[in-house]
């Protein structure tokens, strides 16, 4: 299973270090299965429940500032395919063509007014429970990355690639404050690069390892937790 798993992986992907990987998820297809079904219905479910919150929330972004109501950013999801990550706008229209792919904290001119207090709560990652429905997501699983940050990954954490990215993981929570750090930085992505890209993808590389529905669940109360 491992083999033929690892050999339907792109060129970019087959390395040794990915193939003790593929080992371990290979172990993992009945976690797998049910982790799938828990994002369907659960996403499911969520997606009715908050339609009525996200129509309010749809019309406070529009009357707040000029642009649409979503954000559609290409990220780097399974199997290093590019994906769009689907995020309720926080900042202003141009944001892309006026700054860099990072946000550099509260003091990031680029966020509106609304979309600080969407961070701040994280509402603007809800509307991600879109990706999980049609299955370029999880609700847990490593933070996609843009392809940028990605071209920097080193042999061992391409790895992270194997699996599903996610709403939330341990690695955004343990740098939820991941903002503030880069705006004292004097190059953001230079450190973010050598300093919290090695320690996010080993914290994801690890919850490979222990992939189970159990740390999943344990995962999303923790990111309960850290929004209230």
């Amino acid at each position: 299973m491992s083999s033929r798993l690892f050999g339907k992986l792109p060129e970019s992907m087959q390395n040794e270090s990915v193939e003790k990987y593929c080992n371990i998820i290979s172990r993992k297809k009945t976690t797998l299965f049910f982790k799938r079904l828990f994002d369907i219905v659960f996403s499911f479910c969520a997606l009715i429940v908050l339609s009525f919150p996200f129509l309010i929330i749809a019309i406070i972004i529009v009357s707040d500032s000029k642009g649409g109501v979503f954000f559609v950013q290409k990220r780097v999801g399974r199997n290093n395919k590019d994906f769009g990550i689907i995020k309720f706008r926080t900042m202003v229209s141009n944001a892309s063509e006026i700054g860099g792919e990072l946000t550099n904290g509260d003091s990031d001119s680029r966020i509106t007014k609304v979309g600080a207090c969407l961070r701040k709560c994280r509402i603007d990652e809800l509307s991600q429970l879109f990706n999980v429905l049609a299955g370029s997501m999880s609700i847990i699983g490593p933070r996609p990355e843009v392809r940028h940050f990605v071209d920097c990954y080193n042999d061992e954490q391409m790895a992270t690639l194997l699996v599903k990215p996610g709403i939330s993981c341990s690695s955004s929570i343990a740098f939820a404050n991941e903002g503030d750090l880069l705006s004292k930085s004097d190059n953001p992505d230079e450190f973010y690069v050598k300093k919290i890209l090695p320690e996010k993808a080993r914290m994801n590389l690890d919850y490979i390892k222990n992939l189970s529905l159990i740390s999943d669940i344990k995962i999303i109360f923790n990111t309960i937790k850290e929004v209230l």
